[in-house]
């Protein structure tokens, strides 16, 4: 597969595809998006919020949520905030996310089956991490992206003015539904 994808990409230079993606490294509508991986979303998303290439940065995750507040997704945000002029993030769960429901120990066991040692998963324990809360998903939702715009909104490096609201789309309609 990464084979295509790699003629489709040289094809596409070639005819100069990229030309009506053209935008500078600054949001134009000065937001930011956390959300899903998920693959429904990759084109519904934008899709449904009539956002164009350029208009936000977009930052994606499995679950769309911030599990630490020094975690790569925060510290994303901090980098749009004071280099990119980004003063509103959006915080985008969605219905049927795989993250929701998510056992740390179905996870471990898919690990060993696909050839992970015992001695990587006890040396990752050894090393202070807590596979167990670390592969572990979310149960609700809505509570998850209340947690993340919390995180967000009181971080201690968070401009105090950047407006951040949560949000839950429908993975099939791509209906927004706003919640505090």
């Amino acid at each position: 597969m990464i084979d295509e994808i790699l003629q489709h990409n040289r094809e596409f230079v070639a005819g100069k595809g990229y030309e009506r993606f053209a935008t500078s490294k600054y949001p134009d509508k000065r937001i930011a998006i956390v959300t899903c991986m998920d693959t429904r979303l990759v084109e519904l998303l934008p899709a449904a919020l009539g956002l164009r290439n350029g208009d936000v940065k977009m930052i994606k995750n499995a679950g769309g949520i911030i599990t630490n507040p020094f975690d790569s997704t925060m510290r994303s945000l901090l980098v749009a905030v004071y280099e990119l002029g980004v003063n509103e993030i959006m915080v985008i769960g969605h219905t049927g996310c795989g993250v929701q429901g998510m056992d740390a120990e179905h996870m471990l066991h898919l690990m060993r089956e696909r050839g992970v040692s015992e001695e990587h998963i006890r040396l990752m324990r050894h090393c202070g991490i807590d596979l167990n809360t670390w592969l572990h998903g979310f149960d609700d939702t809505r509570e998850a992206v209340s947690e993340t715009v919390d995180l967000i909104s009181n971080h201690p490096l968070m401009a105090p003015d950047v407006k951040v609201a949560g949000y839950i789309m429908d993975s099939e309609t791509g209906l927004l539904t706003p919640f505090k």
